[in-house]
């Protein structure tokens, strides 16, 4: 179980002295094993700043794509940087890597010609931070993250770069720990702190003129099963970026909104979820053990085995 500081702090009030070390003892006392503790601090050292594309010009005589970017970076005048994505537009939050900067693995950032113009920074990708092993492009911020920094201010607290991540060991008779509710709670009174349940606000369901769908249980193992429709779900929305980073950092991988809600939850709750496209049913949707030899592709494309 992986768990960033950031996420327990919403629901158990660590004091704001309290050290890494500390946290790390009040865990142990409470029956968690620490197996590794990840500061993500120290991946980026230097300047790593929010920017904002200004301009860009496409450079069309190499053999690769090439966009020559003026970026904003709250100095009197725009960087001139490189870069080869495609994933962004003027106008877009970036995150910068200025010179001087030291990238996971011992990239150094430096001024430098290349593509016949100079590059005065780096357009970051997740990758290249070491937040994630997304490298499809760079990041694009949204504009929301301006409510909490400005354009040119230290981007580590925006990219989940200001965070620790503790993983640990459940035990056994400890498995109400495998959420962030369940860690928050044993820290918060092993440290004589409050305690915010993330499960203590009802909502209740709209009503509907929609019949339930047909669910059908076939075995004792099973002794409670809910299931809620929502519709009108855009199946191609991203996640919030903020959940993501979250997600990433407790170990799992972004797949689209939908998904990405029900793993965020089973974390914060402990409570397993699944979303089914409502489209691909045909059928009742029957809750049962598995049939021997029987196996099931799971969303990471592995074809599992599964254990009647």
């Amino acid at each position: 179980m992986r768990i960033p500081v950031s996420w327990l702090a919403e629901y158990a009030a660590l004091p704001a002295d309290l050290s890494t070390e500390a946290l790390d003892a009040a865990l142990v006392e409470t029956g968690l094993e620490v197996e590794e503790v990840d500061d993500l601090r120290g991946r980026v050292t230097g300047p790593l700043v929010v920017g904002r594309v200004a301009s860009i010009e496409e450079l069309t005589e190499f053999k690769k794509p090439i966009r020559h970017c003026q970026v904003e970076v709250g100095e009197a005048e725009p960087r001139s940087i490189i870069c080869g994505a495609r994933n962004f537009a003027e106008g877009d939050l970036v995150v910068v890597a200025l010179p001087g900067a030291e990238l996971p693995g011992g990239f150094k950032i430096a001024s430098r010609k290349t593509y016949g113009c100079l590059s005065d920074g780096m357009i970051c990708s997740a990758r290249e931070l070491g937040v994630s092993d997304d490298h499809e492009g760079i990041i694009v911020l949204p504009e929301g993250v301006l409510e909490q920094t400005a354009v040119g201010e230290d981007a580590r607290p925006v990219v989940g770069l200001d965070d620790v991540v503790f993983e640990l060991a459940i035990t056994p008779d400890m498995g109400y720990c495998f959420s962030v509710r369940g860690i928050a709670r044993e820290v918060a009174h092993r440290l004589g702190v409050a305690f915010t349940d993330p499960a203590s606000k009802a909502v209740e369901p709209k009503a509907t003129e929609h019949p339930p769908y047909p669910v059908r249980v076939e075995t004792d193992g099973c002794t409670r099963f809910t299931l809620r429709e929502v519709r009108d779900v855009d199946a191609n929305a991203e996640s919030p970026e903020w959940m993501a980073r979250r997600l990433t950092q407790a170990g799992m991988r972004p797949l689209g909104l939908a998904v990405d809600v029900t793993n965020y939850l089973m974390l914060e709750l402990g409570h397993p979820l699944h979303a089914v496209d409502r489209d691909a049913l045909e059928d009742v949707l029957v809750v049962r053990r598995a049939q021997p030899g029987e196996t099931l592709k799971t969303l990471d494309d592995v074809e599992r085995k599964l254990d009647p």
